[in-house]
């Protein structure tokens, strides 16, 4: 229920601090006084657009806090609109989504306005309203998950398809691409050795010359007389280094120059061996750094590993048209699977809806009946629909007011007509969607005399079970209710602007309030003892 309601600069509204008790809380006052303010203060809390021209003139900010009793304990919403065009949301004091403050009122407060008569002609709520009635929740929870699956799903094999499509299109080229690089054998480090080896091939007769002017510098003999003579100083000057200290040391030293040459004399000779001044081998090396090259640059990339890189890319899109082929399969299995399940509930669904429909209708019916419209007939017509969340059913709600055969409720029904229509669906979802609190904003628009009696005593039995709040102009309703309220406008001097206040009404304030909504403006002797009468009926 809600337990109280915070204002602050919102419209015509400066300051309202209210709490409000259980059962039927009556709202009263004037055309133009501002009733429809509450009710668009209320839509904040429900997630309504906030618009800057909602605050106060004069008004920084506008606020408005709704105060929820519920069986997990008390909830808190708050919506603060700023005249920069900003808006914040909360509940329980912390930051939230507006998506999130429509989805928690949906399970606090109802509101039911003039207007929202109209959805009496929308097949999604009338076909809501009869599964509400069906105890269809648990049903309509499975097809909504199964739908969205199958929806997913069919998205699924859909963008798989379209993949194995560009696949088997891209099939030779891929394969092309995949059996040129494989056949090139890459290697890591490759392109470096081949380009060193193509330096030297290249200069190969140079580096031949120049290797054997060096090894000419020394004929064989000369080779050998350095060698001996090396070592015939070594002898020399270890023979002194008995008398001197430090001749030791550069014997080794001799030593070890006369095995630096030998071993400079046999690499130079090898190199001059090992140097390919012949062709074919230059030209071997060329045409593998111009299939490289080629490479590189056919599938931009800078080196042997990023060409190994793209073959695995090819061979992937090789072997995935395979991996797609079975993932379709796969797929498509699931859908199948799907769709059966899909199936099956729509028709659990439509067993349910047929079952419920014909009680649906005699309920409605008896309350019509109750209302005054005792030859009024209510059909309840359900039709092959689109597949959708919520089934494979369509539902239309046929009416007629005297006996004759029934047409759709929105060709055939006067206003007055529809606001009894409405009161009955609502009385009865009240007992099975378990809302908290109903605001009816003056759903006995239209009706009058007996009629809004009867009316005020059906909204009044409602407010026996759960808090109902009723913005009303019928004395008849209003005296029913255990708690009145009255909105006015009273213009301030001081500001030169009219505010919107609410008051409570109690003993003689509200016997004289029902006597206007009797007899107008001009309260006579008659209207307050019908009022009184009224009020204790």
């Amino acid at each position: 229920m809600l337990r109280s309601l915070h204002i602050r600069n919102y419209i015509l509204i400066d300051s309202l601090d209210i709490n409000f008790p259980e059962g039927l809380v009556i709202i009263t006052g004037q055309t133009g006084a501002g009733k429809s303010i509450l009710l668009g203060a209320l839509g904040l809390l429900a997630g309504d657009k906030a618009d800057p021209s909602l605050i106060s003139e004069g008004a920084e900010s506008c606020v408005v806090e709704g105060e929820f009793d519920t069986p997990d304990g008390l909830r808190i919403i708050r919506r603060v609109i700023y005249s920069s065009g900003r808006s914040r949301s909360f509940i329980d004091d912390c930051p939230a989504q507006v998506q999130e403050l429509a989805a928690l009122s949906e399970t606090l407060f109802d509101i039911h306005s003039q207007h929202r008569s109209l959805l009496l002609t929308d097949s999604a709520f009338q076909l809501s309203l009869l599964d509400h009635y069906a105890g269809n929740d648990s049903l309509l929870e499975e097809c909504g998950k199964v739908w969205r699956e199958l929806g997913a799903s069919r998205r699924e094999l859909l963008q798989a398809q379209e993949e194995l499509r560009r696949n088997k299109a891209e099939a030779d080229y891929n394969e092309a691409q995949f059996s040129e690089l494989d056949a090139a054998r890459l290697r890591t480090g490759e392109l470096q050795e081949l380009e060193e080896d193509q330096q030297a091939l290249a200069n190969a007769e140079e580096i031949r010359e120049s290797l054997t002017r060096a090894l000419g510098c020394f004929s064989p003999a000369e080779q050998q007389g350095v060698a001996e003579s090396l070592k015939e100083a070594r002898r020399s000057i270890e023979h002194a280094g008995r008398y001197l200290n430090g001749m030791k040391e550069l014997g080794d030293r001799l030593e070890s120059a006369r095995i630096e040459l030998e071993d400079i004399f046999s690499e130079v000779e090898s190199y001059a061996e090992r140097t390919d001044v012949s062709g074919e081998r230059l030209a071997a090396v060329e045409e593998r750094l111009s299939l490289l090259y080629r490479l590189l640059h056919k599938h931009g990339c800078n080196d042997i590993e990023g060409l190994i890189e793209a073959k695995d890319r090819f061979a992937k899109a090789v072997n995935g048209t395979e991996e797609l082929e079975e993932r379709c399969e796969a797929v498509s299995s699931r859908i199948k699977s799907l769709e059966s399940e899909y199936s099956d509930i729509c028709s659990r669904l439509h067993k349910a809806r047929e079952q419920a429909a014909g009680s649906f209708a005699s309920a409605v019916e008896g309350h019509l009946h109750f209302l005054e419209l005792e030859r009024s007939s209510f059909v309840v017509e359900l039709q092959p629909g689109q597949a959708g969340p919520v089934g494979t059913d369509s539902v239309r709600f046929l009416f007629s007011s005297d006996g004759t055969r029934p047409t759709d409720v929105a060709k055939c029904a006067s206003g007055g007509e529809i606001s009894r229509i409405m009161l009955s669906l609502k009385a009865m979802m009240a007992k099975f969607k378990g809302m908290p609190t109903l605001i009816f904003d003056e759903i006995d628009s239209g009706v009058s005399g007996s009629v809004a009696d009867k009316m005020g005593q059906m909204i009044c039995e409602m407010g026996t079970t759960m808090q109902v709040f009723s913005i009303t102009h019928l004395p008849q309703v209003a005296a029913k209710g255990n708690a009145h309220y009255l909105v006015s406008k009273q213009y301030k001097p001081e500001s030169g602007r009219s505010s919107t206040g609410v008051s409570l009404l109690e003993g003689e304030d509200r016997v004289l309030e029902i006597a206007r909504l009797l007899s107008g403006e001009n309260i006579s002797p008659e209207a307050i003892a019908n009022a009184r009468a009224l009020m204790k009926n």
